[in-house]
């Protein structure tokens, strides 16, 4: 048994550079990462087909062998992903708060999802998108690109991680948050591996991790989460680079004038400055944008009244420092920072930043060019006095980004007006994926 799942882990590095091999991407530090995590290092796997075979050596088996576990731990991965038994209440699937239709995320406009053993608990943040976090680097304190990606000289700051708060690297170890979480799924290893025994998937799984896979609870659990990790790197589905952008940068298609006024917008240094965390350029090496540089930034979201756990005036969600995140407890400087989301697909999403206070894009959009300009409008108002900040207590401000727009002060003139927040809006409009240049965009997921 152990020797059948420790070769089916081996693959794990594997499965993303077969699929960036596959879909003509080049190899990204995630793959690097990847790839080193199984034992192999940057100098010994100068491409995705070395690496390929050095995993097959590792794990006894062919290249085709190899392609052939993948394709087993991707289809199995991808009927655990829609498949409720495995939660607590036996009604909550993946796919349930990651609506393949949805670019990966919440269908409803809920800030925060509902779940628990009765489907009635919240929890604090809202669901993200599972799309594009193949090129998410591990968190790092201090990041810095490499040469194909950028400045390798530039200290990028807290970088990285597959959660709001950057505590986790892997699919599979971020798939184990909402498994177990008492308020998400509320299952336990014995429950999921009940639910895997029963399933119609379980022969399947025995095939994929070996015939003792269900000896232990622990081995099972293992196997769903490298199985769902394996799933959510399926670049046709997961990142697909098909948006009307993508297509644009290609030069196969031409944006509408708002469009084009929105992307000078959002480059735009004096205006709307978003490129600055959300890079929407090839980088160095032809790698399409993420619109996201992965970075972790306090920006003073206002507090989100409507979520239950907010009723406590003593309760703060810090993001990198706590509650959830527990490794920098207590150290200021990474209070109040969330790393910042992928702007693909946005479009799609209903609630947005990591509270879900704000529904629609041209909320976003504004909160950030009148922050603050016009606080009144996004803090509350005591005595005649803006209570600015309200969801960060104030011996974290220094940690508060200040750069454009965020540079302003009240009685300024916004850094856009109603106009402009249209015209960005119409840019973020393109990065929706499934673009046909002939039809529009194509938002239904061929993931079922």
């Amino acid at each position: 048994m152990r020797m059948r799942l420790a070769a089916a882990f081996a693959l794990t590095a594997m499965t993303t550079i077969l699929a960036a091999c596959d879909a003509g991407a080049p190899a990204t530090t995630a793959v690097a990462s990847e790839a080193a995590s199984a034992g192999a290092s940057h100098s010994s796997v100068p491409g995705a087909a070395s690496a390929v075979q050095v995993a097959a050596h590792e794990a006894g088996q062919s290249r085709a062998q190899v392609y052939e576990s993948v394709r087993q731990m991707t289809a199995l991965g991808k009927q655990l992903f829609f498949d409720a038994s495995l939660s607590g209440s036996g009604k909550l699937a993946c796919a349930s708060c990651h609506s393949p239709d949805h670019a990966f995320s919440p269908a409803n406009a809920l800030s925060v999802q509902l779940g628990g053993s009765d489907m009635h608990r919240t929890g604090m943040r809202a669901a993200p998108t599972l799309k594009y976090l193949q090129s998410v680097p591990a968190f790092a304190e201090h990041y810095h690109e490499s040469d194909d990606e950028g400045d390798e000289s530039v200290d990028a700051g807290p970088t990285g991680g597959l959660t709001w708060d950057g505590r986790v690297d892997r699919g599979g170890d971020q798939a184990r948050i909402p498994l177990l979480s008492s308020f998400e799924m509320g299952s336990t290893p014995a429950k999921v591996t009940a639910a895997v025994k029963a399933a119609p998937y379980a022969d399947a799984f025995r095939a994929a991790f070996g015939q003792h896979v269900f000896d232990s609870d622990d081995a099972t659990f293992k196997a769903v989460l490298q199985a769902l990790e394996t799933f959510e790197q399926t670049p046709e589905t997961f990142y697909p680079y098909s948006s009307k952008y993508d297509a644009y940068l290609a030069g196969k298609t031409q944006l509408t004038q708002a469009e084009l006024r929105g992307l000078q917008l959002f480059n735009d240094e004096k205006k709307g400055n978003c490129a600055s965390c959300h890079i929407s350029q090839r980088a160095r090496d032809g790698a399409p944008p993420q619109f996201s540089d992965f970075g972790l930034i306090a920006i003073g979201v206002p507090r989100n009244r409507a979520l239950p756990v907010n009723r406590d005036p003593h309760f703060y969600d810090l993001g990198a420092c706590g509650p959830e995140r527990t490794d920098l407890k207590g150290r200021a400087e990474f209070c109040g920072i969330f790393r910042t989301p992928t702007l693909r697909n946005v479009a799609l999403k209903k609630s947005f930043f990591h509270n879900g206070i704000y529904h629609s894009l041209e909320q976003v959009v504004r909160f950030y060019a009148q922050r603050d300009t016009n606080p009144e409008k996004f803090y509350p108002v005591s005595k005649g006095k803006v209570q600015k900040f309200d969801d960060l207590p104030q011996q974290y401000w220094a940690n508060l980004n200040t750069e454009a727009p965020f540079d302003r002060k009240p009685g300024d003139k916004p850094a856009l007006d109603e106009a402009e927040i249209k015209d960005v809006v119409a840019f973020l409009n393109t990065l929706t994926d499934g673009y046909n240049a002939g039809g529009g965009a194509v938002n239904s997921v061929a993931a079922k």
